[in-house]
Parts: structure tokens; sequence; C-alpha cells
């Protein structure tokens, strides 16, 4: 048996114990915690290098993900964005692609596509033939993979000056190979106010809480995964998101020398119960976050930021509160923008902390 194989087979496992997980509970609609955790992951390498502090600040074609709202703010009339970065060395991959435009001098239109997964994966069952040798043509390959398409519309409030409000219809599709699939929908709502060199913003995601419906292939669930064990297959069921509420303030300096500093704070309310974050009760819990971006004539910028601030244990056993830190790099020319974020994420496992690296890179377009 090649190497690979065991490893091919744990991921097969993990893949379908995650399913399994997931089905545990006997109702057939559930609220777990982390429901579509993957539309929370941030998208562009500006927000991500400044901690996902953009609320109150998005003004492009990302603003039909952090807050539609934003897409009548944006300084070109047309806008595009495209995003790939890489998790746990590549395993990994996170796309994204935007667009936007305005309808008129009052409202606007985005569409964003997200998709995160793990491609490849080696399924090797069938690696040995009934005569007991390696047929290496018997191996096949699935991915686990999540899809979300977000329709944005935005409109400005024509008795506020600076005031606009904005909404996402968001459509999902999640996928384990041949072991189940997914489809939900739901609503975000987002307002953005500007004036006077403030920038604040609040989006409500999930707001309708967002339904996602699970279906599973039990026979090639019992076949690939339970290897005739009497274990329980999972069976079909509804998945509720529930409501977070993402409040954002943000507001640029003017330094010498035709440099710029803008500072913001973002403060992320969750719904689903209690988790570890700073502020934790079994109503709400509360994430802040901070970032800051230097920017030289509007050309040139560096950022930086830090959040998802949680208490983990370290390799002596001692609880400490650590959080994910990030930096930033952009160039902004004739309409194109170029940015790049490095981030760090503290992550906790059998009860030992490790660190890895994202790289993010993300081009953007901007034209009459």
């Amino acid at each position: 048996m090649p190497q690979f194989s065991p490893l091919a087979r744990r991921l097969l496992v993990l893949a379908a114990g995650a399913l399994l997980a997931r089905s545990a509970a006997a109702q057939t609609t559930s609220t777990p915690k982390y429901s579509n955790e993957f539309l929370n992951l941030g998208v562009g390498a500006r927000a991500l290098g400044m901690g996902k502090v953009q609320v109150g600040l998005a003004d492009d074609a990302t603003a039909g993900y952090w807050n539609p709202a934003g897409l009548t703010n944006q300084t070109h009339k047309y806008d595009g964005v495209l995003m790939h970065s890489e998790l746990f060395s590549g395993i990994v991959k996170n796309d994204y692609a935007a667009f936007s435009m305005p309808l008129d001098d009052k409202s606007a239109i985005g569409v964003s596509l997200m998709r995160l997964g793990v491609d490849n994966i080696a399924d090797t069952r069938n690696l040995i033939n009934e005569y007991g040798y390696i047929q290496y043509d018997k191996i096949t390959y699935f991915s686990v993979a999540d899809y979300a398409l977000l329709l944005s519309y935005a409109r400005k409030i024509g008795q506020v000056e600076g005031l606009s409000v904005g909404a996402n219809a968001k459509v999902i599709y999640r996928n384990v190979g041949s072991f189940a699939n997914a489809y939900g929908f739901g609503i975000d709502l987002g307002v953005q106010y500007n004036r006077n060199g403030w920038k604040l913003g609040l989006t409500a995601r999930d707001v309708t809480t967002t339904f996602t419906a699970w279906s599973i292939n039990a026979d090639y669930y019992r076949s690939a995964v339970l290897y005739g064990s009497n274990d329980p297959v999972p069976t079909n069921r509804n998945e509720i998101t529930l409501p977070r509420l993402v409040l954002g303030a943000g507001r640029q300096f003017k330094l010498p020398q035709q440099f710029t500093a803008l500072v913001a704070v973002d403060l992320e309310a969750t719904t689903d119960g209690r988790r570890n974050t700073p502020i934790a009760t079994s109503v709400v819990s509360v994430d802040p976050r901070a970032g800051v971006e230097l920017g030289y004539r509007n050309l040139v910028f560096l950022r930086g930021g830090a959040g998802n601030f949680q208490k983990i244990n370290d390799f002596s056993g001692t609880q400490a509160w650590k959080g994910q830190y990030s930096l930033g790099a952009g160039v902004a020319l004739s309409g194109l923008r170029v940015d790049l974020a490095l981030s760090r994420l503290a992550v906790e496992a059998l009860g030992q902390t490790s660190q890895t690296n994202s790289l993010i890179v993300s081009l953007g377009y901007g034209f009459k």
C-alpha cells in the first residue's frame, strides 16, 4: 500500500465525520454554532490586511460582501475584484470574484462569487483489485467545496446626505464529494454613513436566518465510510444560521508630506450561543477588531490589523488571550489596485496551539 493511502483514508473519514457530527442531533432542523462559517473568512487583501475591519470603509466591489450599502460610494463607475488565498500550506483554496456598477446617481448593484475548497482528495478504497494487486488507475479523486453567490443592491437616502442602505440575496451550495450536498438561501442588510471624515457602518448578516438543506447519499456514505460497521448513517437535515451584527467606525487623518492614516474598529456580535470571545454571554458574543492603513498620495499603502481574540492553551497548559494579526501592502495606479496581505492565525488542536500563515493576493480595477 503506498504511503499516501492512509492519509487519503483519513481525509475520507474526516470529511464524512464532519457530516456525521452535523447530523448527530435528532431534530430535522438545528441551529449549530459556526454554521456556514466559510462565509465569514473575509475577502479582499486590503480588508484582510487590516484585520477584516471594513464595514464602515468598503467602497468598491468588495462592499457586496462587507456592507452592500457601500456600493453607492465607489469612486469608479465600474469596479471588479479578484482574490486568491491558500490556507494550511496550500491544502485549502479560497477564491473570490466580484463586480459592481451604478444603476443611476442614487443606486448601484453588485455580484460576488466565493469558493472555499479542498481539491484532489485521493479515494484509494479500490486501489487493490480482487486478485490482491495494486492498480493505480483505480484511484479516484473528489473535492470538498463551499460556494456562495451574492446579489447586492444599494441606494442612497436622499433626505440624509452621506447615508446609504443596501441588501444581499445570497445563494449557498456546499458539496462533500459524492457523500452529500446542500443548498441554502439568506438575506443580509447594511447601512453606511459618511460625514465630516467619519465612516460609519452596520451590517446585519443572515438577518432573516439563513436556511440550508443537507441531502445525504446514504448508500454511498455507507459503502465509502462505514465499511460494513453498524454505525448510523447521517440523515437529511435542515440547518439554520442565526443573525450576526457587525458595527464599524473609521476616520481618515491627513498627515504631513501627503501622508494619510485611516484608523477603524469593528465590533462583531454573534447570536448562536457563547463563543470564545472577549465578551461572551449565552445570548450574544462580541469580537472586537482594529485596523490601520497608512497611505502616501493615495498611491502606496501599508496596513495592519488585529482581531479574532481567543483564550487558548499554550504548550505549558496555561490559558492566554491570543489573536489573529495581519499585515498588508497595496499599490493603486490608474484604476488598478494590487494588494497583498499576510495573516497569522492561532489554531488550537488537541489542547495545544500552533500558528499558521496565510498569504492573500487580490487585484482590483475600476474604470469609467
